[in-house]
């Protein structure tokens, strides 16, 4: 058996491959709600409700996809471009540290002022974060698989220390969080009485402005270009390690957005469960999307709505709320499948 290269798949097949994934996704999760002993159509019956039944269950829906949106703009951009970027949850975070420091006080400034520079240096600092890892590999030949996944270590075991020494709130009456951010530095909500904020908004302005970068600029070429032969690319005159070192610091700027909206829209501080995984998610999110900036903001949406709507579906039915997490993971595993036999057709000798 060996794998051979197809032409280019016609639209309607680069379609077919995410929903037969997600068809797939489907069945495995039928099959342990039943071993659970529950009905399947019940049971999606009140995930769909969950997570879309009702004006809350939609806000709340889109609250939770806000971050994803991001950390999956962070890797599809990485991802098309083969710098595999596993460490968004540390860009995550690090914006999140930066939005308080700047954001509890530090800069007096109106509302229109404070917080685009807290978005430029959340930015700023997620890039530098994921410019280290760039550097290694392109300078070094290191996997930035593996710097870029033992940052998050890294980062988290840093952010415990500042919740535990320079950031911690002075009234929080000993729990490890940062204090408030000010009024000036929240984003506000869209829905007054409801969570979901303006951090969404930004989020799909972010993802149709990397559709534009990704489709209409050369930054966007060459980051094809790379990502599908980097040695081709370097013999037609791309430099190959400056793209690398350009998509290291888009990517890693967009996943600090993540941080920077759940603070300023959501929290409002910083603890060490901020993100229950939206780095990681975030992969999965730009997988089913098939690294489509535009396709990222409806598969986050999805993922959102399987987290949120299985929390309401736990209750009603009894069934355990980690189904999500299996259904997540096998769309993961799908995903990757469909996108293999996308590209390559089972030739038996």
């Amino acid at each position: 058996m060996r794998l051979e290269p197809k032409p280019a798949p016609s639209l309607a097949a680069t379609l077919a491959y995410p929903v037969a994934a997600i068809a797939a996704t489907l069945v495995v999760a039928s099959l342990l709600v039943l071993a659970a002993g529950a009905s399947p159509f019940s049971v999606f019956y009140l995930v769909a409700k969950g997570a879309a039944g009702s004006q809350f269950a939609l806000l709340e829906t889109l609250t939770r996809a806000t971050p994803l949106i991001f950390t999956g703009l962070a890797v599809a951009v990485a991802f098309r471009a083969r710098l595999w970027n596993i460490g968004a949850e540390a860009q995550l975070y690090i914006g999140a540290v930066v939005t308080v420091v700047l954001g509890t006080g530090a800069l007096p400034l109106p509302s229109g002022l404070l917080i685009p520079i807290i978005i430029v240096a959340a930015m700023a600092a997620g890039a530098l974060l994921l410019a280290g890892p760039a550097v290694l590999k392109t300078r070094f030949g290191v996997d930035e698989v593996v710097t870029t996944l033992l940052l998050n270590f890294i980062v988290l075991l840093f952010v415990s220390m500042l919740l535990e020494g320079p950031l911690k709130d002075p009234m929080g009456l000993g729990w490890p969080q940062s204090s408030k951010v000010i009024a000036e530095a929240q984003l506000p909500r869209i829905i007054q009485g409801k969570r979901l904020h303006y951090g969404f908004v930004l989020a799909l302005v972010a993802a149709f402005a990397m559709w534009v970068v990704m489709k209409k600029t050369v930054l966007g070429y060459e980051m094809r270009a790379v990502g599908h032969n980097p040695e081709a690319a370097r013999f037609a005159g791309i430099p190959v390690n400056r793209v690398l070192m350009k998509t290291a610091l888009l990517s890693g700027g967009l996943a600090a957005l993540a941080g920077f909206s759940e603070v300023a829209g959501l929290k409002g501080n910083l603890t060490l469960d901020l993100s229950p995984g939206f780095g990681y998610s975030g992969i999965v999110v730009a997988m089913l999307a098939m690294l489509n900036p535009l396709g990222v903001v409806a598969s986050a949406i999805f993922v959102a709505g399987i987290f949120v709507g299985a929390d309401a579906m736990s209750r009603a039915a009894g069934v355990p709320s980690y189904i999500a997490d299996v259904m997540v993971a096998t769309a993961l595993l799908s995903m990757v499948t469909a996108i293999l036999f996308s590209r390559y057709r089972v030739r038996w000798r």
